[in-house]
């Protein structure tokens, strides 16, 4: 398979792939109702991931086994990626399953990193984000002063905010952040000039659920929103033999402003779906002007900046 196209992370000197992976897959059943997971099942996503090409991990502080597993597993290839984590959160035990909510201060997210590294076994990320944080959290718990002190002390090389409107248009505003991660889709285009303006500032942007999860019985993705894809009738711009999943990815990397799309599976042969689609390239121009100007009408638009 071609080698999968990379770019520069904004302003940072990261160089990644425009196919990211989104390590939440390995969190396990304690977490959001994730799956069993196998050492050897995430030994070997992990590792096709690596051997692929793929040179950007994003993981977090509560995502259940996966900071242990990535350590655990593929610290010995830690050359061969970038490495993502984020911040503020927690994992609390409640009966069958574990609570995740977040403590917004210096001294939680100065034991976060600490704890991060020690599961992860490596001595710096590439990458902190803050998790979901509001503009109000950042400026009660001081959080951009402890960012800052971690970076100081080489634990991280860049920092950034996983969010969602309207904080990301403060968080910009503030220029301080290195990369912005949010949502983003032909199916939720919410984000979508935040992140040609955060590109054209030069930051980094990282986009999650870049394929809406997965289209009902296939994926993991909400029918509600899999309903926009219907009113749209985007079927008719499929190429043929395309799937939707790989229409939708092609979608997302059409966009300008995007940098790296992270995309969780459990499954190699879901992995070899998602490269494929990677190496087909962006939708042609007028496809993909048509369908944004059908996502439009059916009602799917993105959220002007303030």
């Amino acid at each position: 398979m071609a080698a999968i196209p990379t770019r520069r992370l904004g302003r940072t000197d990261l160089t990644v792939t425009r196919l990211g992976y989104g390590a939440m897959e390995l969190r396990g059943p304690r977490i959001w109702n994730g799956r069993q997971i196998s050492e050897a099942q995430a030994h070997s996503i992990l590792d096709a991931v690596l051997d692929s090409g793929i040179t950007f991990i994003d993981t977090s502080a509560d995502y259940g086994r996966s900071e242990e597993l990535i350590g655990r597993l593929i610290a010995d290839r830690r050359s061969a990626y970038s490495l993502a984590t984020k911040v503020g959160c927690k994992m609390v035990p409640a009966g069958d399953h574990d609570e995740t909510p977040h403590e917004w201060t210096r001294a939680h997210v100065l034991q976060n990193i600490d704890e991060s590294l020690a599961k992860l076994k490596t001595d710096r990320v590439d990458l902190l984000q803050l998790h979901n944080a509001t503009v109000a959290d950042v400026a009660s718990g001081k959080l951009i002063e402890a960012l800052g002190e971690i970076k100081a002390a080489g634990k991280t090389r860049w920092i950034g905010a996983s969010t969602v409107a309207p904080h990301i248009g403060t968080f910009l505003d503030w220029g301080v952040f290195d990369t912005v991660q949010v949502p983003y889709s032909a199916l939720e285009r919410t984000h979508e000039d935040f992140l040609q303006r955060a590109h054209d500032a030069g930051v980094g942007t990282i986009v999650r659920g870049g394929v809406a999860k997965g289209e009902p019985g296939v994926g993991r993705g909400p029918s509600d929103r899999w309903q926009i894809w219907e009113r749209a009738r985007l079927d008719e711009l499929l190429a043929e033999g395309e799937s939707r999943t790989a229409w939708m990815l092609r979608f997302t990397l059409s966009h300008p402003g995007v940098d790296t799309v992270i995309v969780g599976t459990m499954d190699p042969a879901h992995l070899a779906d998602n490269l494929r689609a990677v190496a087909a390239g962006p939708l042609p121009d007028a496809i993909y002007a048509q369908a944004k100007q059908r996502l439009d009408h059916a009602g799917e638009r993105a959220l002007a900046p303030a």
